[in-house]
């Protein structure tokens, strides 16, 4: 019977969360929407919802965050874990606070923590305030971001406009005081949401040990590293096979960017271009999947990368004459070269961005993902199953954040598959 039940507000959080639980001794595989998948998931321990709610309407977010708790609740999970991003994006109205909202109502659940924090990705909250790395989230690249741009640092001022509870916090003090001291502390506070400071991974295993009898957790990735799983010797999936590869850039972060420029000198590379999208999409999109195949063709040993975004581009934001808006358009582009691409050959995709993930994932009609060898912190290769124009064909996914990864991870990332 499954124990743990997971829903992600994106594609990468979701694998992001998966390959902790893995690394935790749980079996684990992401399924892709709130739906029931068409596969079986016998044997697991954990199952991650993948939603695309991030940037979703409030309703819609909270309407299909509340399908993929019933459909875990039925699956027999006895625990929710709500996992959004570890940089907490979110707009002033959600969508965080009301998901977690929603989920404490329907499960009649009294309060839940709030701890973001993922120190191996350089993520830490110090009296409430958000780090990433030696920067407050608002003073870090995070304050422009095209779809939720933070501007201001203090967890419990951005959640508090969020939601219907009070929000309350647990200091450092408290947390290296134990298990025993937090658990104290949380139930002074009950009927709140409590963000949890936490710097250091000592520190995340000591809020999981507190909240070890909740039935409702929320936070980033890092949380899961004080969790538990029965099978820390089987808990990994293999790969696909081998095959054709490809990257996939959407992300326009600053991480992205210097991944693309890195890989430009060692790997083929071919930038979408808008003008031309907005043309002729097909035309355009055909020009980029020849591009992959002849990469294939000339040098298999490297994989083609496409990219949406180099460094010193500034993506436009909007559109000319109420045209499709150009992240829209990129995110677009890049799902169908990924469909054609693998009905062409392609076994291995990595793909760059939550919102692209996103998209290539419901390209492919992929339903769920195995979770396999770690790339890098929150970094996943997945073993699926694609059914584009209904034919299922084995391939291996990674679904990388924008803002995660090395400088390197577009050429090292096959190692993993080796």
């Amino acid at each position: 019977m499954t124990l743990l039940g997971a829903i992600a507000d994106d594609f990468t959080g979701a694998t992001d969360l998966a390959t902790m639980l893995v690394s935790r001794g749980f079996r684990t595989a992401v399924v892709i929407g709130p739906a029931e998948p068409d596969e079986p998931l016998d044997e697991l321990d954990a199952v991650v919802v993948a939603l695309k709610s991030r940037t979703a309407p409030v309703d819609e977010a909270v309407r299909d965050s509340l399908a993929a708790l019933r459909g875990l609740r039925a699956a027999g999970c006895d625990r929710i874990y709500v996992k959004y991003c570890s940089t907490f994006d979110s707009t002033p109205r959600g969508n965080i606070g009301p998901v977690v909202d929603a989920v404490l109502d329907e499960l009649g659940a009294d309060r839940a923590v709030v701890v973001p924090s993922f120190p191996d990705t350089g993520r830490t909250v110090h009296r409430g305030h958000l780090f990433v790395g030696d920067e407050p989230l608002a003073e870090s690249p995070m304050r422009d971001h095209p779809l939720t741009p933070m501007r201001d640092s203090d967890l419990l001022r951005l959640l508090a406009p969020q939601t219907r509870r009070p929000v309350r916090l647990v200091g450092h003090d408290v947390v290296r005081s134990g298990p025993e001291a937090v658990r104290a502390a949380l139930a002074e506070r009950g009927g709140a949401l409590v963000v949890v400071d936490a710097a250091t991974d000592e520190d995340l295993r000591v809020i999981a040990a507190a909240t070890a009898e909740d039935a409702v957790l929320t936070g980033g990735a890092g949380l899961a590293l004080g969790l538990s799983g029965p099978h820390p010797d089987r808990a990994r999936a293999g790969s696909a096979g081998p095959g054709p590869a490809v990257v996939l850039a959407g992300s326009a972060s600053a991480a992205t960017r210097a991944q693309v420029a890195h890989a430009k000198s060692l790997l083929p590379s071919r930038q979408l271009d808008l003008a031309a999208l907005r043309a002729d999409f097909d035309s355009a999109v055909a020009e980029l999947v020849g591009f992959a195949h002849r990469a294939w063709r000339d040098d298999p040993g490297r994989p083609p990368v496409l990219y949406a975004v180099a460094e010193g581009d500034e993506l436009e934001t909007g559109a000319p004459d109420g045209a499709e808006p150009a992240g829209a358009l990129l995110e677009r582009a890049l799902a169908r070269c990924a469909a054609e691409l693998v009905t062409g050959g392609a076994r291995r995709l990595l793909v760059a961005g939550g919102e692209t993930s996103g998209a290539v994932v419901l390209a492919l009609g992929v339903r769920a993902l195995h979770v396999g060898a770690r790339i890098a912190p929150g970094v996943p290769w997945c073993r699926a199953v694609s059914r584009v124009d209904g034919e299922p064909r084995a391939v291996d996914v990674a679904l990388k954040s924008g803002n995660f990864g090395g400088i390197d991870i577009f050429t090292t990332a096959w190692d993993a598959l080796s």
